[in-house]
């Protein structure tokens, strides 16, 4: 048997002023489309804005539907938006705020299984890791430098 240890490192800042200034622009850019999500459903709005190796800011936010396997999340919304419209593009880094009409969001929120996924196809495709942050309406904001960090053993097309 071989046993191996897999390790995770994370950036953790006290609020937005503390990111670079282009990061704290794109999230905000997070944070107008999650205010435009359309989730009439959940009441939880999530949005999600991508820097492009261009200077493109792609966003996208979470869509639900009454048949609920139809909806989408944003994470989704905005990387397949980039893929459509700049399929040769490399996405630098991705930021995500979700808010809730229930309850206040206070802990950052990472992305589900299924975006995760989706971003991880994104790193493979282009050869590159994505940086995502993520945050909750407000305050402490989570940094990974890979989708990798947060999906270790990640399925692939070498698998295939």
């Amino acid at each position: 048997m071989i046993e191996k240890e897999l390790k995770t490192t994370i950036q953790i800042f006290d609020d937005i002023n503390e990111l670079p200034l282009s990061i704290q622009n794109l999230m905000k850019s997070a944070f107008e489309a999650r205010d435009n999500a359309y989730a009439p459903y959940s009441k939880f709005k999530v949005g999600a804005a991508l820097i492009l190796d261009t200077g493109e800011v792609v966003t996208g936010n979470n869509q639900e539907n009454a048949s609920f396997p139809s909806g989408l999340c944003a994470e989704r919304t905005a990387i397949y938006a980039a893929g459509a419209n700049y399929p040769k593009a490399i996405i630098k880094a991705m930021a995500i705020s979700a808010t809730s009409e229930k309850h206040d969001v206070l802990e950052p929120i990472a992305p589900c299984g299924a975006c995760r996924q989706a971003i991880a196809e994104y790193e493979q495709k282009q050869e590159q890791p994505i940086e995502i942050y993520f945050t909750g309406t407000a305050g402490k904001v989570i940094k990974v430098d890979a989708l990798l960090d947060i999906l270790p053993l990640a399925f692939n097309n070498k698998f295939l």
